[in-house]
């Protein structure tokens, strides 16, 4: 008997599997630069400056996401425009097998989704996006941090006492949460569309952990809201 129920789980598992593979090859995704060239690409997994040390994209990857997400981008691009300020995206749509990788690295899901777990990382659906600030010529401005520094300085409510930075999280926060994005409270820089539960299969996000669906929220009520990885 016991075998075989552990067959029949074993088996729903895979259709399960299956089911959410074959809903992420699906995702209609589109370029962040063919709908508004004034967004700042700056993949981080392209290169070695990422949180395992090496180039995860190949080089001249497009920053893919859903037509959804896109919009709401530029909209955010537009509030920042307004005080000179441009959208710099670090990552986007990432791929299943990517976010594997840096599960390896990391083993710790306060950060980094396992990917078998649940609908694993929202960047996997193409509906997240990592993004930072520049100034309006593209210039370095200063954030809590780096991108992928894991540690207690990277939460959403800023830690530390410099107001420049803190103007400049605010101001970031701001332009996300009022175009429709949650936060993340242990990344700043990490953003998902407020409404991603339509686009996560149900049998998915049943298995998001009740901390992760609360979406509290943390500032005014035009500012980002916590949410999943």
């Amino acid at each position: 008997m016991k075998s075989f129920r552990d067959r029949f789980i074993a088996i729903v598992l895979s259709i399960l599997a299956f089911e959410s593979a074959a809903a992420q090859a699906a995702i209609p995704l589109v370029d962040i630069k063919s709908v508004d060239p004034t967004i700042v690409i700056e993949l981080r997994y392209s290169g070695p400056n990422n949180l395992a040390g090496r180039a995860l994209y190949s080089r001249g990857t497009p920053a893919l996401v859903r037509p959804e997400v896109a919009s709401r981008l530029v909209r955010a691009q537009a509030f920042l425009g307004r005080y000179l300020y441009r959208l710099k995206i670090w990552d986007a749509y990432r791929p299943k097998s990517v976010q594997a990788e840096l599960w390896q690295v990391a083993r710790n899901n306060d950060y980094v989704a396992d990917p078998e777990t649940g609908p694993g990382s929202m960047h996997t659906w193409g509906i997240a996006v990592d993004a930072t600030l520049t100034d309006a010529c593209n210039h370095f401005v200063r954030m809590p941090t780096d991108f992928d520094e894991l540690t207690p300085a990277a939460m959403l409510h800023y830690q530390g006492t410099d107001p420049i930075t803190r103007s400049h999280l605010t101001l970031l926060q701001k332009a996300m949460g009022r175009s429709g994005f949650y936060g993340l409270h242990t990344e700043w820089w990490h953003f998902i569309i407020s409404n991603w539960r339509k686009y996560v299969p149900a049998t998915e996000t049943k298995q998001v952990p009740d901390k992760f669906q609360q979406n509290d929220r943390l500032f005014s009520r035009n500012a980002a809201q916590v949410t999943t990885p």
